[in-house]
């Protein structure tokens, strides 16, 4: 530590000595008398001790008599002990300022009250030695009183050190209460002395300011081989730097709070005070270190000061809760500083994320075109890509969040989840192309990869900006749509010629069992799945369930089979029934989810059934409220069956469809009669 320079300290101005010439010259009084003035003033060279003596003679009036003396007292032969009164050199060797200042602040009462008993000219005349001796002892007492000061914050204090201090800022408030009684004064009273006011509160700001100016800069430049355990580590001379700084710090203001603080009234806010002294010495150092073209990873370092470790593990330590305000301080770096450390951190965790992504989809291509099947755990093709990609997503912004302290900016790492997810489908694609024997398993393999972005995606749904979500489950949903695609399509080709049975005469006629062959169709693919993961299993069931009901549906409406009378109808409802039951027990043994799907064709069955057209028509509303997305073109499809309703039936129909549409509310099934085309219309209101 610097030893302190009292130069830039503020020394009191002395009083000019007025000659005897221009005392004389505001007259003398008629009646000479014999002062004796003495210069008994504690602490100067003219000291004598005791008391104040101040012997004036006075000159001989009439009709003036003088008492007698009073007889001397009896003293006792075992006088009780008297306290020992110091001086005021003796007060400073002690430390005990603040006796010493209640002397000068009485000498200067006492001084400065006599001007106005004594007679005009007179008094200042005898107290002109006073005076200097006194401006003199105020001098020396402001040099102990820095001194004190100095002392008890530049080195580790003991508890002597704490009482000096103690007794030092009882001594600023003395002296300012002094200034502030000279400051009142009334108008037209006798001239302050020329050493008022000492405004000791602006000094001692200014000596602490000096201080801790002093001690950071002091910690900014030690040298890397005197090193704390915490600074051992650290790569740069940026980050040593910093970090000693943050140190000595979070040391000091600790300190302030735990031991000093008792020492000052609560005017004197000193933790306040001394944490915005050193905040601003700190902040104008990083400012300077923010715009000297950093590195990456001094920047990396510095923000983590910035956003993390200043504000957490020191303004919010448990001894400071209470005696300092942490919004009054602001931020370390400016907004603009601040922003631009940040974007230029977030360019280079972007680009270092895009290189990871990168291979990791290159290792995983790689074994693609090696021909080897993926690897199996639990029995099930696996596929570790989705995994390695996360937890790269997951680290890198979890560091952006201690980093930047902001979820919301460290959200802008997962846009390079988006642009990876629409690599990996091309790269799967391209991949498909070349028809390997190892393509059906790698296929597998990565629709557990798939799924398990998804789920990330959608675990994070409430956190994830929406522009950043819309755009990345828009990718997922083509990215499953492909994948599952890849194992559908095949079985939909080979069912296709099944499907061209269903709503023919033969299927009506119960000649062909249509439904039972078109499923042991199906049975026979759905063998090959054994490795599939089951959650992926129950995705593609759920996909095959959906594309079947769709394309039975479909292939109702496109007929254009005509049932003629009731018989023929009833019918051909149960045979629907027949149809759903087969259907939703094979796909619900086989694992799909989507229960909802075994109640559409029991209500067209419904509709199909009934003859009455009051019934039709609550029938159809009752359809369309279950299924919000059925269109009146599908409605006039499925009507068009019922040979036997006439055109004005069906405008009916239509009419009521239309004024109760509007107060039906809309249930929870997800979309499915967007899905299927409508037929040929047979009826149209004319």
């Amino acid at each position: 530590m610097s030893t302190m320079k009292f130069s830039d300290l503020r020394i009191l101005p002395r009083r000019p000595r007025e000659t005897k010439e221009k005392v004389g010259a505001v007259g003398h009084d008629p009646v000479p008398a014999t002062v004796n003035p003495s210069h008994a003033v504690e602490g100067s060279p003219k000291t004598v001790p005791g008391r104040f003596k101040h012997k004036l003679k006075i000159p001989q009036i009439l009709g003036f008599v003088q008492s007698p003396p009073s007889p001397k007292p009896i003293v006792e032969s075992n006088p009780p002990q008297t306290e020992v009164v110091l001086d005021f050199v003796e007060n400073l060797k002690e430390n005990r300022l603040v006796e010493a200042c209640q002397q000068l602040l009485l000498r200067e009462d006492q001084l400065f009250g006599q001007e106005t008993m004594t007679l005009e000219g007179l008094g200042q005349v005898c107290n002109e030695d006073d005076k200097d001796t006194l401006q003199k002892d105020y001098e020396t007492l402001l040099l102990h009183l820095w001194m004190a000061v100095h002392t008890t914050f530049s080195s580790t204090p003991s508890g002597e050190h704490l009482e000096i201090l103690r007794s030092a800022v009882e001594t600023i408030t003395l002296l300012e209460e002094k200034d502030q009684q000279w400051e009142g004064r009334p108008e037209g009273s006798s001239e302050a002395p020329v050493w008022r006011p000492h405004q000791c509160r602006r000094t001692y700001d200014t000596l602490l300011e000096r201080i801790v100016e002093s001690q950071m800069r002091n910690a900014a430049v030690e040298e890397d081989n005197i090193r704390v355990s915490s600074v051992d580590n650290l790569s740069t001379s940026m980050k040593r730097e910093v970090c000693r700084m943050g140190k000595r710090l979070k040391e000091n203001v600790l300190w302030v709070a735990r031991d000093m603080r008792d020492c000052y009234p609560p005017d004197f806010d000193v933790c306040n005070l001394y944490v915005r002294l050193y905040h601003q010495k700190f902040s104008a150092r990083l400012t300077e270190l923010a715009r000297s073209g950093l590195d990456v990873d001094d920047c990396n370092y510095l923000l983590c000061w910035v956003n993390n470790y200043y504000p957490n593990d020191i303004l919010k330590h448990k001894d400071l809760e209470g005696h300092i305000n942490i919004e009054s301080l602001g931020t370390l770096l400016s907004e603009k500083d601040l922003t631009t450390l940040e974007e230029q951190y977030l360019l280079q965790k972007e680009s270092k994320v895009r290189t990871w992504f990168s291979k990791a989809l290159s290792k995983e291509e790689d074994g693609w075109l090696s021909g080897k099947s993926p690897e199996l755990i639990d029995r099930y093709c696996f596929c570790p890509l989705a995994i390695d990609v996360i937890q790269a997503v997951d680290g890198a912004m979890r560091e952006a969040r201690t980093i930047l302290a902001s979820d919301a900016k460290a959200q802008r790492i997962l846009c390079q989840l988006d642009s990876f997810l629409i690599s990996y489908k091309r790269s799967l694609e391209e991949f498909v192309k070349g028809r390997r024997e190892n393509t059906q398993a790698v296929m597998k393999a990565n629709l557990v990869s798939i799924e398990q972005f998804r789920d990330f995606i959608v675990r994070r749904e409430e956190s994830i900006p929406e522009e950043i979500k819309t755009s990345s489950m828009s990718t997922l949903a083509d990215l499953r749509d492909f994948g599952y695609g890849y194992f559908t399509g095949p079985i939909h080709e080979e069912l296709r010629v099944q499907y061209r049975r269903l709503w023919t005469q033969a299927w009506f006629t119960g000649g062909q069992m249509v439904l039972d062959d078109l499923l042991g169709t199906l049975d026979r693919h759905m063998q090959q799945f054994t490795d599939l993961k089951p959650i992926c299993m129950e995705e593609l069931l759920g996909r095959l369930h959906m594309e079947m009901m769709v394309e039975y549906v479909k292939r109702m409406m496109k007929r254009k089979m005509r049932l003629k009378d009731k018989e023929q109808q009833e019918a051909a409802a149960k045979l629907l029934a027949d149809d759903s039951s087969k259907l939703s027990t094979y796909f619900t043994e086989a694992g799909s989810k989507i229960i909802w799907l075994s109640e559409v064709l029991p209500k067209i069955a419904e509709v199909v059934k009934l003859q009455d057209p009051g019934s039709i028509q609550l029938e159809i509303v009752t359809l369309a409220r279950d299924f919000p997305d059925l269109s009146w073109r599908q409605i006039l499809a499925l009507l068009s069956l019922k040979a036997n309703l006439s055109t004005a039936d069906v405008r009916s129909i239509k009419e009521s469809l239309d004024v109760n549409r509007s107060t039906v509310t809309s249930n929870t099934n997800p979309p499915f009669f967007s899905k299927v085309p409508a037929g040929t219309i047979w009826y149209m209101p004319s």
